[in-house]
């Protein structure tokens, strides 16, 4: 999941970090380790309790001016360390974000590899919003967050732009596509819109190249349109969201969320309701998630979750047999700390 205080502030001190390396074209190196603890119970099922890595990465960013107004950049963070198991890990074996492009503040933005997509970052954000965020529920888009090539204008009047294109080689499981996405963001004073689309075109999860964990393909037919709408408003150190995510055959997801920051402190709050439709079912499933966040200094944060998920039997696990089972509720606890620079 996207760890948003995590990511703005990451996203801060590379800025900043940035200015300094470019005085003398060094690249600025950033990192973290994310730790967490969770209980996690399936109503009359299994309940475990779990120490993990909830998503280190180290990254190394850097950017310079190629003209006059038009500045070049480059991100390759690296994910899968694993830091919370020595025997286990084999050091860093995955990639989150790879990328290059241009800007300017007469043409906007351009980039080129992976990251988060467009219609993510317009529409999902409750979903990615939460640390550990393994019961929330994310949009119903298909379009994986490799192979782009994304572009942001510049603001309007408060009104910016987005599009990505995903270039699907021949190679690529469901062969040659090119899904698209469209965004539009609307910020006045405390008030930001923003409206999206995903064409769905090629296949599920292309960042995995369309196969899960177990080698098995991933591959989705229906390729209607998600249309995604998000409104949020914020006031002073509260800040309220509320959104809507269609896509025809699948189902809906919509959801709002209040977060108010004290002091060092973070509290947040939210409610989400997905409706399965059509081919997929009409299967429905809740989830209230609460969060108490705290920032240590600078460069470290401490927090506790809680998720109370209901709805229909929809949430799996294997039961003391082996065998598959489903359950209506399920809830799960987490604490962690973040260390980051």
């Amino acid at each position: 999941m996207k760890k948003t205080i995590l990511a703005s502030a990451i996203a801060a001190a590379t800025f900043s970090g940035a200015a300094l390396a470019q005085e003398s074209n060094l690249p600025t190196v950033y990192g973290n380790i994310q730790y967490a603890i969770s209980h996690d119970n399936y109503d009359g099922g299994p309940s475990s309790v779990d120490h993990f890595d909830n998503g280190s990465t180290l990254g190394v960013a850097h950017s310079h001016e190629v003209a006059p107004g038009i500045t070049g950049f480059f991100k390759l963070e690296l994910e899968g360390i694993d830091a919370d198991d020595k025997a286990e890990s084999s050091g860093i074996d995955g990639l989150d974000e790879a990328y290059i492009g241009v800007k300017g503040d007469s043409f906007g933005q351009v980039w080129v590899g992976s990251d988060d997509s467009t219609y993510e970052s317009a529409i999902d954000e409750i979903a990615n919003f939460y640390e550990v965020g393994s019961m929330n529920i994310g949009g119903g888009y298909d379009t994986g967050e490799g192979d782009l090539v994304q572009y942001k204008s510049p603001s309007f009047g408060g009104l910016t732009l987005g599009a990505a294109v995903q270039v699907n080689g021949d190679d690529k499981d469901g062969g040659k596509s090119y899904p698209w996405q469209l965004s539009a963001v609307y910020a006045v004073d405390a008030l930001e819109l923003a409206f999206a689309i995903d064409s769905n075109d090629g296949s599920l999860d292309y960042s995995t190249n369309g196969v899960d964990s177990d080698g098995n393909s991933t591959l989705n037919d229906n390729n209607e349109n998600t249309y995604g709408l998000r409104a949020s408003y914020t006031v002073g150190d509260l800040r309220v969201t509320g959104q809507y995510q269609t896509r025809k055959d699948v189902g809906d997801v919509f959801g709002v969320m209040g977060v108010y920051a004290i002091g060092k402190n973070q509290f947040a709050l939210s409610y989400e309701r997905g409706e399965e439709d059509g081919d997929a079912g009409d299967d429905k499933k809740d989830v209230i998630t609460l969060q108490a966040l705290h920032n240590l200094s600078d460069h470290m944060y401490v927090y506790v979750e809680g998720y109370f998920g209901g709805g229909d039997d929809v949430y799996e696990y294997e039961d003391s047999q082996g065998n598959d089972a489903v359950t209506d509720e399920r809830t799960l606890a987490a604490v962690g700390a973040v260390y980051y620079f």
